[in-house]
């Protein structure tokens, strides 16, 4: 493999711009959820408007068992394009959406912008194996923040936009222009390089799979790491989700609650930097054990936080140690793995069920919530679920 040089790093640019227009944008759904829940589907229950949400992100990651293997086989621009026009097609539909109207809103950006995220997310990252091994760390670190910076600039974009002359629609069209432009770029830096053995080396893979699958489940190990992702992933999205919202409510200024995920998703972005060198201080499951009970504990905390100071505070810890939780996640599934062979496999069950769980927690926490905003009831959801992760985590250390 090359291991750098102009093609490889222009396609890694490529693979950061997708990051940053897709992928990070589905860390801006809070700014979404609290206009709904306030404004655009103010006759709903918060649920629905969780549905929303957890609908996108779920679908993000399921599509990938799929794409993975197509984009083996050679069709990565295929995959890129059609999964890029679908992203743009799904917001522009989305701006044409009326108040009140909750199915063209959950078809649009649940379902429609789901799957063109879904489509592009896996084929994305895998054209960093094209070019990169010994330092494929790096590149896709590189790439990957391109997620973070994304988590941090929609939300600014869109709050900005949102409460402007523009209004709803025109602030939808933009972002819509914008990933628009930033996917086309990605698309004409993007150069794949497929191998004369792909076809072969995709059947190998495919047969270990099924042949493993059995194995893995009879694992321990690995049965209490899927079981501990699935329940994490109930409540993983509740503050992403919902705190600009929790924000608003207890009367912090709108002004700075706005500011909340951008410094939820900033902070988040350094502690997945910081993962791996924190993996090879303390190892994965000492790691993934710190931060689940970090994580819980401050979900508790937002329960007595009722002033901006709190707020901020909440905000940049809880992002820096979700961060490290998603940064550890793959690293402790892949050393759960007796053969290389098997990683992808165990990563892609793993997600699959984390994928799964995460689709009904937002809107479990969405209807604990309630029409009278009742924090007590998600919050203790939220939280209790981290504790028995905790459980689970200590019965493998």
């Amino acid at each position: 493999l090359p291991e750098g040089g102009t093609r490889a790093w222009l396609s890694v640019l490529g693979v950061w711009l997708v990051q940053f227009a897709n992928y990070g944008y589905t860390n801006a759904y809070g700014v979404y959820n609290d206009y709904y829940v306030r404004i655009y589907l103010n006759d709903r229950p918060a649920s629905d408007s969780s549905w929303i949400g957890s609908v996108q992100w779920s679908f993000s990651l399921i599509v990938g068992l799929w794409t993975g293997r197509i984009f083996d086989q050679g069709y990565f621009y295929h995959l890129m394009a059609f999964g890029s026009f679908l992203s743009v097609f799904s917001l522009f539909m989305l701006s044409l959406s009326q108040p009140h109207q909750y199915y063209q809103i959950f078809l649009s950006q649940g379902v429609g912008l789901g799957l063109g995220i879904g489509i592009v997310y896996a084929p994305s990252l895998g054209l960093i194996s094209h070019y990169f091994n010994r330092r494929r760390p790096l590149a896709l670190t590189l790439a990957v923040s391109g997620t973070g910076l994304g988590g941090m600039i929609h939300p600014i974009l869109l709050n900005a936009l949102i409460y402007s002359k523009l209004g709803f629609a025109g602030a939808v069209r933009v972002s819509a222009a914008l990933d628009a432009v930033l996917l086309i770029a990605a698309l004409l830096l993007m150069r794949p390089r497929y191998g004369h053995k792909q076809g072969a080396a995709l059947q190998a893979r495919h047969v270990g799979f099924w042949t493993n699958l059995k194995n893995f489940y009879t694992d321990p190990p690995f049965v209490f790491t899927s079981l501990g992702l699935f329940i994490s992933s109930l409540s993983i999205l509740f503050p992403t989700y919902f705190l600009q919202l929790n924000a608003i409510k207890r009367g912090i200024d709108p002004k700075l609650a706005f500011y909340t995920l951008t410094m939820l998703n900033g902070t988040n972005f350094l502690g997945r930097l910081l993962s791996a060198p924190i993996i090879d201080w303390f190892g994965p499951f000492n790691s993934m054990t710190a931060t689940t009970f970090c994580c819980a504990v401050l979900i508790f905390a937002l329960q007595g936080i009722t002033d901006a100071v709190g707020t901020v505070v909440f905000a940049l810890l809880y992002g820096f140690f979700a961060g490290i939780y998603g940064g550890i996640a793959a690293p402790l599934i892949s050393s759960l793995a007796s053969d290389r062979s098997e990683v992808g496999a165990r990563i892609g069950i793993c997600w699959t069920a984390a994928s799964i769980s995460g689709l009904v927690g937002s809107p479990i926490a969405g209807w604990l919530l309630g029409r009278d905003f009742k924090w007590t009831r998600p919050i203790a959801f939220s939280g209790v679920r981290g504790f028995w992760v905790l459980h689970l985590e200590t019965l493998l250390t």
